[in-house]
């Protein structure tokens, strides 16, 4: 009966968590990067390969190697993880970081900044509350904020 509890007890916080939005939001994340990963290798072994090929004058760079004492280094498939990477950088670059870095300047340049609710002390420049009239560490006569004088 014991051991029933324990189960459920872990089975129920597995349910909290893998039902936490960020989890479930994980998960599609990596199904679409798994979807995107595919679709960028035969973008490079596709189109770009031959692309560069016809300038270069070979089609297939992963038959490109060379042998040092009887091992075979495939540098050719080197090549094409390498431009991978980089379609998939500018890709994740111009397709989602600079998209949402405009949309976060956009937001912030609205954003009201809020009003500081502590200063320092003239004499010790500790901080202290913004509508303090003596300073609580040295006791010096702190200046009326003009916010504090109007009202």
């Amino acid at each position: 009966m014991r051991s029933y509890k324990i189960v459920s007890t872990m089975w129920s916080g597995f349910k909290k968590f893998i039902m936490r939005g960020n989890t479930v939001d994980m998960a599609v994340a990596f199904v679409v990067g798994a979807a995107f990963n595919g679709m960028v290798q035969s973008l490079v072994k596709d189109l770009i390969t031959p692309l560069v090929a016809a300038i270069g004058g070979n089609p297939n760079f992963s038959n490109y190697y060379f042998t040092l004492h009887h091992s075979k280094f495939l540098y050719g498939e080197f090549i094409n993880s390498f431009i991978s990477l980089i379609v998939i950088a500018a890709a994740v670059y111009f397709l989602v970081v600079h998209p949402v870095n405009k949309l976060i300047n956009f937001t912030n340049k609205y954003r009201k900044s809020p009003d500081p609710t502590d200063k320092q002390c003239s004499e010790c420049l500790s901080t202290i509350p913004i509508q303090a009239t003596r300073c609580k560490f040295c006791g010096i006569k702190q200046p009326v904020p003009k916010e504090a004088a109007q009202v």
